[in-house]
This record gives C-alpha cells, sequence and structure tokens, in this order.
C-alpha cells in the first residue's frame, strides 16, 4: 500500500511558508461572533436559458427570528450587476427557469407552507403554483415545459399513522418494525419519500413512485432525479434493497413521466447516483462506486448509452474521485467537480478520447450549471478569505475566470482575512501528508502565538480552502491564535489509497499524522508549544476523545458531537453500513467486536488529564447524544475540569442563529481560558 501514496520529496516541513501574510492589516479588525453571522450565504446558481442572467439564492441569519431567511437574486452575467428578486412575508429558495427563460420558479414559504411559485421576469406578481398537503421539499422543471416534478413525504403505511393520531385518543407514541426509522435529524417513521408529477393547471399532482422506498434515495444519493430534455422519461435514484439501513445499494432507475415502464439501469451492488441526460438525450452519465457498504468509496464517472444500453467508464485510470457533473452544450464533454489537495477543482472530460483538462483551480469550486446557449459556465467558489459567490469561466478551457457576485464584498472589507498556507511533512507508514496553517490578523513572526489544532469529521473527508460556514478557521484566529488543520490518512483528494487507510484503524495512522503534524507546527519559531488546545467534530470529536487518553500535549479539548464508544454508537446511529465497513461487521463478529474495543476512547479514559468541552445536539441521529453523555460522565468521574454545551433542537450541525452564536462564543471562550495569557 505504501507505494501507493504520495512520498515526501524533500526535507521536513520544508513546504512551509514562514514569511507574514501579504494582505493588508490597517484598517480592518478581526473577525467578532456577531460580524461572522452577518455572511450572506450564496447558493444554487442557476443560469437562464439564454445565458444573460443568473438566478442564486442568498441567505441571510436572522437573531431575532432564530432562522435563515433566504431570498432568490437575480444577476446580469455581464454586467455583474444584481438586485433582489423576491421579498415579502417567508422565505424562497430553489430558483428554476421556466423552459422559455421568461418565468422563474421557485419554493416559497409565504403561503401554505413550502409551494411553488411562478414569477415573470419582465414585470409583474408571482403566483402560486401548486397547493400541496405538507408542502414540497423540491422540484425539477420538464425541459420541455409541459410538466413539473417534485419530491414530498408521503404517509406509508397510512393505517399506522391513522391508528397513532387519528383516533378518539391521539398519541405521540411511535411504532416501527424496520430498521433506518430515523435518518440524520429526522424520523422517518411511518412516512416515505415520493417523486409527484405536477401537469399544466394542476395544483396537487400526482405520485408517479407509489412504492414502499425513498425516491429519490434518502443517502448517499447525489442528485436523485434527472429530466431527459426531451420530457419522454425521468430517471430517479432509489435503493431497491430489502434492507436499506445496512446497504449503499444505490441503483438508477428510468421510467416514463407517468411513472410507466420503470427498469433499472444499474445492477451495480455498490453506490450508483446522480444520473444526469445528455442534451441530446442519447446518453445518461452517472456516478458509481464499486465497493459495496462503503460510503468514501472513489466515485468514477460512467456512461449509459440510451439505444444500446452499453455502459462504459469514462474515468476507470483516474484515482480521484468525482463529486458532481455536469454536460456541456454540445453533449461531447462533462465538467466535473473533484476533491484534489484541500480544494475542489473544476475538469472537462472529454467523452471521445477521455481527455482531461483543469478548468479551474484554487480554493473550492461547486454547483456548476450550464445554460443551453452560451460559452460559459457559472459555479460557487470560496477560499478561506473570501466567502462564497457566484463565479463564471469558459467551459471549454477556463478562461475568463471572474467572480460575477459581490454579495459579500462590502462585509469583507471590513474584516482582517488572511489566506490559507499549505505545509507538508512525512506521516505514518513514510507518506507525505499535507495541512493548512493560518496566521492570526495582525500577525508578527518575533512574537508567540497559541495554537488551535483542528480535526476532521468524516472521517473520510478533508480540511478545504473554503468559507465554511461552520468550523471557520478565520473565527478561531481572530481570537489570536496560529490555526492548524492536518489531512490526515482517510482525508479524501489525496488519491483513493489514502482515503481507504483509515478504515479498521481509526486510532492508528491519523492519530500518528496528527502527532508527527504538531511537531512540525509546535516547531515553528511563532508557535507557543506549551499553550495548544485542539478542536474537532464527528470523527473529529472521536480524535479528541481519543487524543485524550494517548497525549498530554494539550492544554484544553473541544470535542462535538464524538463518537466515544464504538460499540454504543454501531448500535445507535442510523446508516449501519458505515460501522460495519469502518469496524469490519457488527459486534457480533468478534473480529469487528475487538476492533471496536481496540479504538475505543472509552477504555482509555483512566488516562484522561485534559479539561474539555463537550458538546450535543438531542436530534444527533448521526452520532446520538448518549455519545457526549457517556464522555461527560467520564470526564467527571475523572474529576477534571469539563463543561456540556446541550443543543435541544439541533442535529449533528448547529443552524439556528442563535445556537451558532452560543457555540462560537461558548467554544472560544473556553480555549481563551486555557490559551490566552492572563494580563
Amino acid at each position: 500500500m505504501r507505494s501507493l501514496f504520495l512520498r515526501a520529496a524533500g526535507p521536513l516541513g520544508a513546504a512551509l511558508c514562514l514569511a507574514a501574510p501579504a494582505h493588508a492589516q490597517s484598517g480592518r479588525a478581526p473577525l467578532t461572533v456577531d460580524q461572522f453571522l452577518e455572511v450572506r450565504a450564496v447558493s444554487d446558481p442557476q443560469p437562464s436559458p439564454d445565458g444573460k442572467l443568473v438566478a442564486f439564492t442568498v441567505a441571510v441569519p436572522s437573531l431575532e427570528e432564530n432562522r435563515n431567511r433566504s431570498r432568490i437574486w437575480l444577476a446580469d452575467l455581464g454586467s455583474g450587476e444584481s438586485w433582489e428578486a423576491t421579498s415579502g412575508s417567508g422565505s424562497e429558495r430553489s430558483p428554476r427557469w421556466s423552459a422559455d427563460g421568461l418565468a422563474l420558479l421557485y419554493i416559497s414559504t409565504r403561503e401554505n407552507g413550502a409551494q411553488i411559485w411562478r414569477l415573470p421576469i419582465r414585470g409583474g406578481e408571482p403566483v402560486r403554483l401548486t397547493s400541496v398537503p405538507g408542502g414540497v421539499a423540491d422540484f425539477w422543471v420538464s425541459p420541455g415545459g409541459k410538466a413539473l416534478f417534485y419530491q414530498k413525504d408521503v404517509a406509508w403505511p397510512a393505517e399506522q399513522d391513522v391508528a397513532l393520531r387519528h383516533g378518539a385518543w391521539p398519541t405521540e407514541a411511535r411504532i416501527w418494525t424496520e430498521l433506518f426509522y430515523r435518518h440524520w435529524n429526522e424520523w422517518r417513521v411511518g412516512v416515505r419519500q415520493h417523486l409527484f408529477v405536477l401537469e399544466p393547471g394542476d395544483s396537487v399532482g400526482a405520485d408517479v413512485t407509489p412504492l414502499d422506498r425513498d425516491i429519490p434515495t434518502l443517502a448517499l444519493g447525489g442528485t436523485g432525479v434527472a429530466l431527459s430534455q426531451f420530457g419522454t422519461e425521468v430517471a430517479i435514484v432509489m435503493n431497491p434493497d430489502s434492507v436499506v439501513a445496512t446497504s449503499t445499494n444505490n441503483d438508477i432507475f428510468v421510467m416514463g413521466p407517468d411513472g410507466s415502464g420503470r427498469q433499472a439501469i444499474t445492477t451495480n451492488p455498490a453506490n450508483d447516483n446522480s444520473p444526469a441526460y445528455s442534451p441530446d438525450s442519447k446518453t445518461v452519465a452517472y456516478l458509481a462506486m464499486t465497493v459495496p457498504g462503503f460510503e468514501a468509496d472513489r466515485q468514477q464517472v460512467m456512461l449509459y448509452e440510451r439505444a444500446t444500453g452499453r455502459r462504459r467508464a469514462l474515468t476507470a485510470d483516474w484515482d480521484l474521485s468525482v463529486d458532481a457533473i455536469t454536460w456541456t452544450p454540445d453533449s461531447r464533454a462533462l465538467i466535473a467537480e473533484v476533491q484534489e489537495r484541500g480544494g475542489v477543482s473544476l475538469y472537462r472530460i472529454e467523452l471521445s478520447t477521455e481527455r482531461r483538462t483543469l478548468l479551474v483551480s484554487g480554493g473550492t469550486s461547486t454547483g456548476v450549471r450550464i445554460p443551453p446557449r452560451g460559452d460559459d459556465m457559472v459555479f460557487l467558489r470560496s477560499t478561506a478569505d473570501r466567502p462564497t459567490e457566484v463565479w463564471t469561466a469558459s467551459w471549454d478551457n477556463g478562461s475568463g475566470l471572474r467572480a460575477v457576485t459581490r454579495v459579500n464584498e462590502a462585509w469583507a472589507r471590513g474584516a482582517d482575512l488572511g489566506p490559507l498556507e499549505p505545509f507538508g511533512f512525512v506521516g505514518a507508514m513514510g507518506d507525505s501528508v499535507f495541512g493548512w496553517l493560518l496566521k492570526p490578523p495582525g500577525f508578527d513572526p518575533s512574537r508567540k502565538y497559541p495554537l488551535v489544532y483542528l480535526i476532521h469529521g468524516g472521517p473520510q473527508s478533508a480540511w478545504m480552502d473554503q468559507w465554511h460556514p461552520r468550523w471557520n478557521y478565520a473565527m478561531f484566529a481572530a481570537r489570536g491564535y496560529v490555526v492548524a488543520a492536518v489531512n490526515f490518512h482517510g482525508s479524501t483528494g489525496y488519491g483513493q489509497a489514502f482515503t481507504n487507510s483509515i478504515s479498521l484503524h481509526w486510532g492508528g495512522a491519523p492519530y500518528e499524522d496528527l502527532m508527527k503534524g504538531l511537531d512540525v507546527v509546535a516547531a515553528l519559531p511563532w508557535v507557543d508549544g506549551s499553550r495548544m488546545g485542539a478542536a474537532g467534530a464527528s470523527y473529529g470529536g472521536y480524535m479528541i476523545f481519543w487524543m485524550a487518553g494517548q497525549t498530554n500535549r494539550f492544554r484544553t479539548l473541544v470535542a462535538h458531537d464524538g463518537i466515544f464508544n464504538p460499540l454504543s454508537f454501531s448500535g445507535s446511529t442510523e446508516e449501519l453500513w458505515f460501522p460495519i465497513h469502518e469496524f469490519g461487521g457488527t459486534p457480533l463478529l468478534p473480529s469487528a467486536r475487538a476492533t471496536m474495543e481496540k479504538w475505543s476512547p472509552a477504555n482509555f479514559t483512566a488516562r484522561w488529564q485534559t479539561p474539555m468541552l463537550i458538546i450535543h445536539g438531542q436530534e444527533d441521529y448521526r452520532v446520538d447524544l448518549s455519545e457526549g453523555l457517556q464522555a461527560y460522565t467520564a470526564l467527571k468521574l475523572r474529576g477534571l475540569p469539563g463543561k456540556f454545551l446541550y443543543f435541544p433542537n439541533e442535529g449533528h450541525f448547529v443552524l439556528a442563529p442563535r445556537d451558532r452564536r452560543l457555540w462560537w462564543g461558548t467554544v472560544l471562550d473556553w480555549l481563551d481560558a486555557s490559551l490566552r495569557p492572563t494580563q
């Protein structure tokens, strides 16, 4: 395995940049929590059919309402002028263009819940198109303009809902007989997600997938619905297995617009997802994994010829994983979003030659959309020192790269934001490992700064050069910390073998990488190695618990929604394929149980000596609240300083503005208490 990894080419730490940041310091102040919450979240860019305008969503956190209120904006792709297109009560999202480009369709909550509305672009009032009971979750516009498709939850089976909720003595009790009864942060007992078609003149629609399945699939599906360019066929992603909680076997099915003639076009036992019809409707491109039960396997691009049923791999020789694909208007190439060495790059892949051309690199670029007419693509792009905006570039060669929107430009002028700096070192098994550094505002190389060491979740994930809405590097640096973030063994974007290496070895090579990376960073002349703290979430929270029993190098620790006991986690999480793959089976298998015990932080609490802040949400069904409670109990029984921050209405992520404000204030104050010098 070792030969498959990148090798260190130079002296240890040779990639470190020791110079002070070049960005200007005068006239700008370090970020505050309230200032950070003022950033507008730009998302979902959708170019008009003629390529002249782009619609997108802008969400603004409101502490007064304790929610994010979003609006649909429009921008002129030529001039960059942008404006708010929707207003009023409620929130709007999911902008989609009518086939003729004369109207914008979107979901609004201004009346009767989340419904689809239509806004004439050349003037006029918005009109509500749907009256769907319970509202609409997402929708798609038929390229021919004759129909809409939307998804929503339906009661399944209906008799259970009646028995529990509509009798003479209703109750909030739940009854279930299968696994996958909850997912992420919601209960899924008695409901299925289905696809509906809405013909012109109809405001309710008809269920075209009346099956005992979630359609599109809830988990690992990427893009779950695609419509052919001529409106004659629909592709959906569905898991056909009898027990979906232990299966990643998503398959792609095609059917008529009314749900008739449904047939599978993939039979791969691993995850197939993100179908996309070519503009000429001759080919369906999709993403496919090869290892059943592994959610972080490499995704390669596959092509399915509609006429012949022939399949072929377009990226079989590529060791990187493709996150998303978009067709070029001529049906000759695909634009691929690819996580690569701490960022997300955009590549053009030719169908005829399989030739790959790098179009956009640096930072994180996602959400590519290409209009039927025009030479440019639009996408979202951010870096650690620049919040997300809509960008554009040529889909042919990447030329003309520029920001279209400047929604956060005025905000950014008042904030002292510096760029990430890459560094590398020799990690576990002699392999090259890379990470990021961020220096604090007003950095002075003659001073010594405390360190905050960030540990990512996943575990098959990565720290990237991006503006993160939650674990934001600049927010930690603003308190006067040097921030370091290592992409240890198991991280994505460095080849699939590197990603695979963490499974069955959670506390092994990743921990060794983190300690060796800490050696490199702590030796920097402007880092105070006696004042270091670490923080992480999910697997990062697991690693905080694990490190607490393996090292005393940190003065303080922060664990958010972390896994404390793999044995209990494997019985309380909802996507059971994850612990089965990561630990080699269920606890019923002696070898898997031994692996869980080997890497369990719960077995090393007798060594804990470091103060810890533990954070967990009641509605986190990925890592159950009990994991955080167990860790806190162990901490206090050890007699160690500790604090528990509990969110009754949050899941795996903290999303409500007031909760985010409290999260940041609590985390930063906890770190300051141990790491910042007393005055």
